[in-house]
């Protein structure tokens, strides 16, 4: 087998090997697909509770995605520039108000080309959540 190897990789370079999940065609789940991870197993100490946690949450699929998720996940970014909440990678609470403003006035915009497009509950999300932003916001600048 290593001599077949040595000949693939002599007449080729290099061999690709499609890992993905679902099959691009049908979009249905291929039976032969690699498990995620790249199929090795790891085993947690007992009493290793966190990185337990950590691969059961890699198995989950992610959250999904609608226009409401969007707008929130956009509200956050904003609220942590506000300096509001705390940077989920360093886990400081850092401000950077311009930036802010920035995520602010692209749900404004998102509000205004959406306009009649959404449903009840989308509208008055978006009109809550740039009231509140905006509100922060100008706290922000006067605190500077």
């Amino acid at each position: 087998m290593a001599n077949e190897e040595e000949k693939q990789a002599e007449g080729k370079g290099f061999t690709v090997q499609d890992r993905r999940r679902f099959s691009p065609e049908t979009g249905e789940a291929r039976k032969e697909a690699p498990e995620e991870g790249g199929g090795t197993a790891q085993t947690a100490a007992p009493g290793d509770q966190g990185a337990e946690a950590a691969r059961d949450s890699e198995r989950q699929p992610p959250p999904e995605i609608n226009f409401s998720a969007f707008v929130i996940s956009l509200s956050t970014q904003a609220l942590m520039h506000l300096g509001e909440i705390a940077s989920p990678v360093t886990g400081k609470v850092e401000v950077d108000v311009p930036v802010a403003k920035q995520m602010i006035d692209i749900l404004g915009m998102l509000n205004e080309k959406t306009r009649g497009n959404l449903n009840a509950s989308e509208d008055r999300l978006m009109e809550d959540i740039l009231f509140d932003l905006r509100m922060k916001y100008v706290e922000a600048v006067k605190k500077r």
